[in-house]
């Protein structure tokens, strides 16, 4: 797996700085590859809910080991079905100054040994600058012997690497909690976790690539039920350096940003 872990350009301590406008010169915004979305896009007819095992991964110009978008054991599978969402979470950032490849290896589990379970997907993909524009979301499927799974994503130019951490405190009882991220502008959603809160967590780490100077908008739903819900929204401007903290007061509990 990936060795460059993410927030390391948040406080580095080799920075040259402009002596105009005082800004880094040495570590510079980049080309980005934004991943929107993985959804279960086919699985075998009346197959339901299916469990799902593998991983998918990038590998680009940074380092040559395997960022794994998602990395799920056969111990520990994943339940959706076609039509559902599948979470990830890079380890980092996705450079995309050259061709990205996207590798992949993902089962569904159908009995009690690896031997008898399904292939969904397996291979690899290139993503390239040449076969991509900037700041527009692309969909491409992947498609397996049986099943497929369509990635959404976006090229940016001139982005930086954002971290998100969320800490939620001061619980006041179990609720649902739903965390979207929308990122330079554009209108489609990231979802970064759709679950329960039963007691103080930190959530995952959240990589997202951002273009400089533009925001990155987080939105949390939560609620008890359907007629009990409420909505809050933060907003942080990206920059290559440095980081900003949000606390948001809500009835079910706080949450630091």
């Amino acid at each position: 797996e990936a060795g460059l872990e993410a927030m390391m350009l948040s406080n580095p301590m080799d920075c040259v700085m402009d002596e105009d406008d005082g800004t880094c010169v040495l570590h510079l915004p980049c080309t980005m590859l934004q991943i929107f979305s993985l959804k279960l896009a086919k699985v075998p007819v009346d197959a339901g809910k299916v469990e799902l095992y593998g991983y998918i991964a990038a590998r680009d110009l940074l380092e040559p080991l395997l960022n794994c978008v998602i990395n799920v054991s056969r111990d520990d599978p994943i339940i959706v079905e076609q039509g559902s969402l599948i979470n990830m979470a890079p380890k980092r950032g996705i450079n995309m100054d050259s061709d990205t490849i996207i590798e992949y290896d993902m089962k569904i589990k159908t009995g009690e040994h690896e031997k008898d379970d399904l292939q969904l997907i397996d291979g690899a993909s290139v993503i390239g600058i040449m076969g991509t524009f900037n700041w527009s979301i692309f969909t491409s499927r992947i498609i397996g012997d049986c099943c497929a799974i369509d990635i959404s994503a976006s090229r940016l130019d001139l982005a930086v690497e954002a971290t998100v951490e969320v800490l939620v405190s001061e619980v006041r009882g179990s609720f649902s909690l739903c965390l979207g991220c929308f990122t330079s502008g554009l209108h489609k959603e990231i979802r970064l976790f759709d679950g329960t809160i039963g007691e103080p967590r930190g959530l995952k780490r959240y990589v997202i690539a951002v273009v400089i100077g533009t925001q990155m908008d987080l939105k949390f739903k939560l609620g008890t039920g359907s007629y009990n819900t409420s909505e809050r929204c933060c907003s942080f401007t990206a920059h290559n350096h440095g980081h900003a903290d949000q606390l948001i007061e809500t009835d079910f509990a706080s949450i630091a940003v």
